[in-house]
């Protein structure tokens, strides 16, 4: 029974020293998702510019479904370049 009535202690004291490890990897977590979103929106702000037309009056008023695909494919495509990145 000592040993059973001891491995809750040993176990509350492990996660009491990992606390801080878990800590300093949830706000690196937190900055790299803030990070990636701010990047992904200058992204998409970056398309908006340079293309020649307007991207919400074409997906918008016009109901433009191949310029909508197109454009989300665009964005998956960044998201998970910049999610390779962060994780790299």
């Amino acid at each position: 029974m000592a040993v059973l009535s001891a491995v809750p202690g040993a176990l509350l004291l492990a996660q009491s020293a990992d606390s801080g490890l878990l800590i300093r990897h949830l706000l690196a977590a937190i900055v790299f998702a803030i990070v990636g979103i701010v990047v992904l929106a200058l992204s998409f702000w970056l398309m908006e510019r340079l293309s020649p037309f307007s991207l919400k009056k074409e997906i918008e008023e016009d109901q433009n479904l191949a310029l909508g695909v197109v454009m989300g494919s665009v964005v998956i495509g960044i998201s998970l370049i910049i999610a390779a990145s962060i994780q790299g």
